[in-house]
């Protein structure tokens, strides 16, 4: 397994955030981490990526406990929130990334004309980020993610702010990144979405995962469907 998460408990202000929580994700594979409002998602991910400390359970990436530099570079990660340098181009920003990898000029600059092509910001390179709309700035932040062609891709709420076309040049980019061998592990609540490309999903409710693993494929009613009844369920025991 690339990740595996086991018995995670976290608390934060005094409220238990997260009540063991275990689910795992295999290599080569996208996997949906879903979930309803307030549910805990954000904070399982900075938990996995070391942001935040667990008070108990282990986390494993790579096969191994913590994460080290080597390991950092094989991982990318675009956060919910995109807080980026406003004045620098979209073609600067992505330079300046690159640059922590230890990119070669020549490499860096082909890579990012790469990227931008494959965002749809080919265009808006040389334009200031503060001229960005929400929907071009979620897309320069997804190229930064994967700068560095990372092994495993975390993502936060990638499609937000996006319009129709935007949500399928994304899909459409992450599968051709598990073609290539990138995993992802990714947070949503558009349901569409994650039917069309996932392979197994996973979902958190109130802190506690109520769905773990499920096959997307083998789903016998639609995910809507499937999702609000489990959720419905497990409030219902509450």
């Amino acid at each position: 397994m690339i990740l595996e998460v086991q018995k995670v408990d976290k608390t934060l202000a005094k409220k238990q955030v997260l009540h063991s929580v275990s689910f795992w994700v295999k290599k080569w594979e996208i996997y949906g981490f879903l979930w309803p409002n307030g549910a805990g998602k954000t904070t399982t991910m900075k938990s996995i990526l070391g942001l935040i400390t667990p008070e108990s359970g282990s986390i494993k990436i790579f096969g191994t406990d913590g994460l080290t530099i080597d390991d950092k570079n094989r991982i990318g990660f675009m956060p919910e929130n995109t807080y980026l340098y406003k004045h620098l181009t979209g073609r600067e920003f992505l330079e300046f990334n690159g640059s922590f990898f230890g990119l070669k000029w020549h490499d860096l600059t082909a890579r990012v004309n790469t990227l931008l092509k494959k965002v749809g910001l080919e265009n808006a390179g040389d334009k200031y980020l503060k001229s960005y709309s929400k929907g071009m700035l979620q897309r320069v932040w997804l190229a930064q993610s994967i700068i560095n062609e990372p092994e495993l891709l975390f993502l936060d709420e990638p499609m937000s702010g996006l319009d129709p076309i935007g949500r399928k040049m994304v899909k459409d980019l992450l599968v051709e990144l598990k073609g290539e061998g990138t995993t992802i592990f990714f947070n949503t609540h558009i349901l569409a979405d994650v039917e069309s490309i996932c392979d197994r999903i996973s979902i958190i409710n109130y802190g506690h995962l109520i769905v773990e693993g499920q096959s997307v494929k083998k789903l016998k009613w639609w995910l809507e469907d499937f999702f609000i009844e489990k959720v419905s369920e497990h409030n219902q025991s509450l």
